[in-house]
This record gives C-alpha cells, sequence and structure tokens, in this order.
C-alpha cells in the first residue's frame, strides 16, 4: 500500500474454507442469531462500524482492492483494531456479496447492542417486512433524533444483508430492539403512543409531539396489527390530495418522525432564548 504492500498471505480461493462457510451461513436469520454477528458490506459501512468503535470478528479484502486510497486507509484502520484480516478471491467475495457490484471488503461483526441514554421519541415498527423500507426508516429514525427504534413480531430482522445496506450505518448508532407485544406494552407505559394510520381525521402536524411519544408504523400492505390498535392511544395521518391511497411506509414514516423534531427543535430553541 502506497510504496509499502501489506502481506495478507495467500488468498483464501476456496468455498469450503471455514470462514467463508461461515460468512455463507450468516445470510440466514436463525446463524446469525445463533452466532450473534452479522455481516457487513462495503468500505462506507465498515468505516461507519470502525467509527463507532466496533471491533470486526474477521475481514475479508480482495488485494485488488488495495488501488482505492480511500479504501487503502480504510485496510490501515482495520488493522488497528484486528489481525483478522484474510485475502480473498474476487469469486469468494462475489460468492458472498449480498450486492450487483461487490466493493471489495467484507467483514463479520458482532451484534450492535446500544442502550439508549433517554426514551423521549420512540419508533415501533409493526410488521414491516420490506428490507429496503426497514433500512429507510432507520436513516429517517437516527437523523430525526429517535432515540430507540423497537421491532415488533413480525418485523423482517434487523441484521437482515438488505436491511443493513439501506440503513447507512444506523445500525452502529442507533439503539435497536426486538420486543414482544407486552415488553413493549411495558416499555412505553410513560409514553403517548401513537399509530400512523391513513384512516384517522387526524393530520400528524396538529398534535403536540414535545412529549414522550411513541409512534407506530405498520406494514403497509396489510395494515395495523390488532396488538397495535390496542396499543395505539391516539391515531394521525398525513393528509394527501390526489389519487394516490397511501405512501410508502419509509416516507410516511419520515415525514411524521421529522415534524416531531421541527416541533421539538423550535421548543429547544425557544427554551434557549428564555434562559
Amino acid at each position: 500500500m502506497g510504496e509499502q504492500t501489506l502481506d495478507l498471505g495467500p488468498a483464501i480461493n476456496s468455498p469450503n474454507n471455514d470462514k467463508v462457510r461461515f460468512v455463507k451461513a450468516l445470510q440466514r436469520r436463525k446463524v446469525r442469531h445463533k452466532e450473534r454477528k452479522f455481516v457487513v458490506e462495503g468500505v462506507r459501512l465498515v468505516e461507519d462500524a470502525l467509527g463507532a468503535g466496533c471491533v470486526p470478528a474477521f475481514v475479508f479484502w480482495r488485494p485488488e482492492q488495495e488501488s482505492s486510497q480511500r479504501a487503502e486507509a480504510l485496510l490501515q484502520r482495520i488493522l488497528t483494531v484486528t489481525t483478522e484480516v484474510y485475502a480473498v478471491g474476487p469469486h469468494i467475495i462475489k460468492l458472498l456479496s449480498d450486492t450487483v457490484t461487490p466493493q471489495g471488503i467484507l467483514a463479520v461483526f458482532p451484534f450492535v447492542e446500544l442502550i439508549p441514554p433517554r426514551r423521549d421519541l420512540l419508533l415501533i415498527l409493526d410488521g414491516i417486512q420490506d428490507p429496503g423500507n426497514f433500512g429507510a426508516l432507520l436513516r429517517s429514525a437516527e437523523a430525526a433524533g429517535v432515540d430507540q427504534v423497537i421491532l415488533a413480531p413480525g418485523t423482517v430482522d434487523v441484521f437482515n444483508p438488505k436491511v443493513v445496506r439501506a440503513g447507512a450505518g444506523a445500525h452502529f448508532r442507533l439503539p435497536l430492539t426486538d420486543l414482544s407485544w407486552s415488553e413493549i406494552t411495558a416499555l412505553t407505559q410513560n409514553c403517548l403512543v401513537r399509530l400512523a394510520d391513513g384512516s384517522s381525521p387526524i393530520a400528524y402536524y396538529t398534535v403536540d409531539w414535545r412529549r414522550s411519544v411513541a409512534l407506530i408504523v405498520s406494514n403497509e400492505g396489510s395494515g395495523p396489527s390488532w396488538e397495535a390498535l390496542r396499543l395505539a392511544a391516539e391515531r394521525v395521518a398525513i393528509p394527501m390530495k390526489g389519487g394516490t391511497e397511501a405512501l410508502n411506509v419509509s416516507v410516511a414514516g419520515s415525514i411524521i418522525l421529522f415534524e416531531a423534531a421541527r416541533q421539538r427543535f423550535f421548543a429547544t430553541a425557544q427554551n434557549d432564548k428564555s434562559e
């Protein structure tokens, strides 16, 4: 690398290699949760993981990747926290990659388990099945200042490779918790629980989001579960013109979350001015 090329040893080229088989097995939810590990692919996501203080169990690296200065710097950074870095042939990366055009770096990380410092704004995902929508919601939740995302039963696995990729690093910075509905009920007993429901006559921007509140967003196809309907104290909708029946759940959830963020921002600014 640069003037000095790092020697990672002979490249792994066999699909029967134990570590290759382990990564392949992590494509299954059951294996991920048994091993408490998941796959992170691509320069940006691995950078995000390291930036959050996560240490990989091991890393697969395609030697041709060294032509990128950014990738070279990332490899140097990885080697400061672990020596478990293995060169692999391009066909191995392609075999294990979840993308059409693999970037040449793939890392296995332990599950990220973050504890929220507070629970003033919660997002509850009710049966969200599309990984892309799930990941997009995580990005919006982090950007809007959500304290914790709760995954209700029936929601796709948060460590699904497509969710991880669409989350764009939110996994490493945002507390994510799988809970049963009874656990969710107990956790939200001091919150006002609101359900995003297109049939509600109450517009989302007319209610107060400055208090401790939990927002439930549900599967756009099947709608809210009966547990979500039972838990919600209020329902809010996004008023729409035209013939649109419903918004994509990631779009709808993002719109409401950023209204909550807007109200909270101005409330904080007003408090700062009065002091």
